[in-house]
């Protein structure tokens, strides 16, 4: 039976009935109607609850054709998904196997499943149609189906994966083909986005699911992980290839226990990419070898191998089932798109790309939960990807598969329970460049450069030429003065900028160029104020314009090629004025967008320090502290000074067993409900739990003693922390417990604490500290 709908899912559908149903009752046909939802969200449920929803609603009489696009066969795997939701009403019907010349019509309701690319496919040299069921003869082909339809009822479009091979000459033969009412286009990465003024004239329509919902729901997971735990190999004789292997063979184990353990019926399947060259075959050989000797083959029905000459790639229709027999699954390219198995919890790969479209293709086939929802243990919540390739690009970006942490720190063994209750609830806002920036800046890009997406790339660098672009930069030069001579007589005498006669020109670092170009993205934030999250959107709106518009060759493809031409002189002003532009019509779409969406989903826990935290090396720094209760310690580089401080004064204290950095922004750390501004209800999360050797526990909050609303201490965004710091204290869920919170400043030259639930700040300022003690 289908299952039942998460909240966001339920929003989606009934956003999308309504826009539909809206684009529907305007007068002219091929209104466009774009649904974009991240991987693993349910967009094939969703869209089908699209089409019941329509067929309520609607008086007038409605039919659907279901197109994929491109090779492959997801257009299979959608007519089955489809028969399954649907249980046989709607009907859904599959192109090939029932419209050879008996059916003259689509029926009222039913749902026609077609591949594109198997069915418009013409003779290069005569023009005529190659696929039967589209040629004139004695049958009726389906372009006739078609037309009779049209006399008769409505046909609404819908487009899957319309991102797959999205051109101009595409969108126009369905256009004119299928001559659709409405076409809904669905992908995680729509090519296509209405303007504006399309969509408030009801033109067009623009559906989003944000993926941190898609997360937050279960039904993908929290995290993917690299090589966890491969250094417990390192002095086994085992070279890489068999280290990865036997991880991969070990974590496997481990999960499938897990799972028994909650007496929950999956099997969990381990995805085996082997190179796609002439070593391919000899990896294969490897790999069959090594599974034989964990009694792992084709014959006893473990072993898969998804490639020509195989037997068991004949027999793979219920490997996603989360009970099917198969544990390990071979296969060389890339697993098609759509492809849906949410028990696929390990990727082993062998194979290095550098295409990035294609790790994160495969990287998804490891994303969703086997019953769409987290469990209560972390490993069957996490991604697993062992593999011997040397570099990995690590990209820091929330709720992004490719955001990868790979080093383990674990709760020391002496810890105990602590039971503190805990608040979470979704912000809507994080004051940052979010995707939706790339669109508006591609747009405003081709409008100034005189771009084109029909051309040859030639034609745009030359068009970009005229404009006034400088496309040939081979160096980035940086001038430094030369031979300066300064008197020592006059040393002290020196203000100002010393003249140099003469300076000499040396090329930028690579390093050096990196972080100019984010200096560069980051000086045109304007009024976001969230660096880590935005810079990286910013640098990806960069990197599509010149990778759609000017292409790649042997000469482009290190990033520093793309970050020269923008920091040249020559083109700086330029690509200045085309951020500063972008970003302030972002900023009008964006206030649109945080209006909308709406907070949802208070939720209370139960907090104990997490026993594992997984650590990306390139955010936090490793720190040498004694009582931390993490080990190795990992803690954040951009800590404030105060809070550094503080550490020190925990880590030296005798009276403290242990002590524990606060995370945000997750129901895994301990989040404290409050109200800042009034009747805004936030979490906040206190940045130090401490544990004393007598069983008290500390909950403090670190600020300076300036009123910065964030950094200082004596506002009253403060005052609203510590009042609700005073009720978390006195919660009926801490009853018994020895508890002390506070709010903590740290001066220049001593620390001090105030645990008054009246937060008195204002005499702070006026310099009375009557109510602080030294900590």
């Amino acid at each position: 039976m289908p299952r039942e709908l998460k909240e966001f899912q339920r929003k989606a559908v009934r956003n999308l009935i309504d826009k539909c149903s809206e684009l529907l009752d305007q007068p002219k046909s091929q209104r466009i109607c774009v649904f974009c939802s991240p991987t693993g969200s349910g967009k094939t449920l969703m869209t089908a609850k699209l089409i019941e929803g329509l067929i309520k609603r609607r008086e007038d009489d409605l039919c659907f054709v279901w197109v994929t696009i491109g090779k492959g066969d997801l257009h299979i795997q959608s007519f089955y998904a489809l028969k399954r939701i649907f249980q046989g009403s709607p009907k859904v019907s599959l192109l090939e196997n029932e419209y050879f010349g008996s059916k003259s019509e689509i029926e009222t309701n039913e749902i026609v499943v077609v591949n594109w690319n198997k069915l418009y496919n013409k003779d290069s040299k005569t023009g005529e149609w190659k696929n039967t069921l589209m040629k004139d003869g004695d049958q009726i082909n389906f372009r006739q189906v078609l037309s009779s339809t049209r006399e008769k009822r409505r046909i609404v479009l819908i487009v899957d994966e319309s991102h797959i091979g999205a051109t101009a000459e595409r969108t126009s033969e369905l256009k004119s083909e299928i001559n659709a009412d409405v076409i809904l286009e669905v992908s995680a990465t729509p090519k296509f986005k209405p303007s504006p003024s399309e969509m408030a004239s009801s033109q067009a329509g623009w559906i989003e699911v944000p993926a941190n919902e898609v997360i937050e729901e279960g039904l993908i997971k929290k995290e993917i992980i690299i090589n966890q735990d491969l250094d417990e190999l390192a002095s086994d004789e085992l070279d890489s290839q068999q280290a990865v292997l036997e991880m991969s063979y070990r974590k496997r184990n481990e999960i499938q226990k897990e799972f028994d353990e909650l007496e929950v019926d999956v099997n969990p399947l381990v995805l085996i990419q082997i190179p796609n060259a002439d070593a391919g075959q000899a990896k294969i050989n490897a790999v069959i070898e090594f599974l034989a000797s964990k009694d792992v083959t084709e014959e006893n029905g473990r072993l898969a191998i998804w490639l020509d000459k195989y037997p068991s790639s004949e027999n793979l229709d219920g490997i996603a089932d989360n009970t099917n027999p198969i544990q390990y699954l071979i296969f060389k390219q890339a697993i098609d798109t759509g492809w849906d198995c949410p028990r696929a919890h390990i990727l082993t790969k062998f194979r290095e790309t550098k295409s990035e479209t294609f790790e994160i293709q495969v990287i998804g086939r490891i994303l969703r939960m086997p019953e769409q929802k987290h469990y209560e243990k972390d490993v069957l919540n996490n991604g697993y990807i062992y593999t011997n390739i040397h570099d990995i690009i690590v990209k820091k970006e929330e709720y992004n598969p490719n955001t990868i942490k790979h080093i383990k720190s674990k709760r020391i063994a002496t810890y105990k329970d602590i039971s503190l209750p805990s608040y979470y609830k979704s912000r809507a806002d994080y004051g940052d460049i979010t995707s939706g920036f790339i669109t508006i800046f591609l747009d405003n890009a081709k409008e100034m450069f005189g771009l084109k997406e029909e051309v040859f790339y030639e034609d745009n660098v030359k068009s970009a030429n005229q404009k006034g672009l400088k496309l040939d930069i081979s160096v980035l030069k940086d001038a430094l003065v030369l031979n300066v001579g300064v008197s020592t007589e006059n040393i002290d005498a020196l203000e100002g900028e010393l003249e140099s006669v003469s300076k000499t020109e040396l090329t930028l670092s690579g390093n050096d160029t990196q972080t100019a170009f984010d200096q560069f993205l980051e000086s045109h934030m304007e009024t976001f104020t969230n660096v880590r999250r935005s810079v990286p959107v910013m640098k990806s709106a960069f990197y599509s314009l010149f990778k759609k518009y000017f292409g790649d060759n042997k000469n482009r493809q290190d990033a520093t090629w793309l970050q020269k031409i923008v920091l040249d002189s020559a083109n700086r002003d330029v690509f200045s004025m085309l951020l500063t532009k972008s970003v302030s019509e972002f900023a009008i779409s964006r206030e649109e967008e945080v209006k909308k969406r709406v907070e949802s989903g208070e939720q209370n826990y139960i907090f104990e320090v997490p026993n594992e935290i997984y650590i990306n090396e390139y955010v936090d720094e490793v720190v040498d502290y004694k009582k931390y209760v993490m080990s190795p310690c990992y803690l954040n580089e951009d800590r404030s000074n105060p809070e550094r401080k503080f550490e020190k004064t925990l880590d030296i204290n005798k009276d403290i067993e242990w002590w524990f950095k606060n995370g945000v922004n997750k129901a895994e750390y301990l989040g404290i409900k409050y109200e800042y501004p009034e009747n805004k209800i936030k979490t906040f999360y206190p940045d130090y739990i401490v544990k004393y050797m007598d069983g008290t526990i500390g909950i403090y909050e670190t600020k300076s003693d300036g009123d910065d609303e964030n950094l200082g201490g004596l506002n009253i965004k403060t005052a609203k922390k510590a009042e609700a710091l005073a009720e978390w204290k006195n919660k009926k869920e801490n009853k018994g417990k020895k508890l002390r919170t506070g709010i903590v400043i740290v001066k220049s030259n001593q620390t001090l604490i105030n645990e008054k639930p009246n937060y008195d700040y204002e005499s702070a300022i006026k310099g009375d500290w009557k109510d602080w003690n030294p900590f």
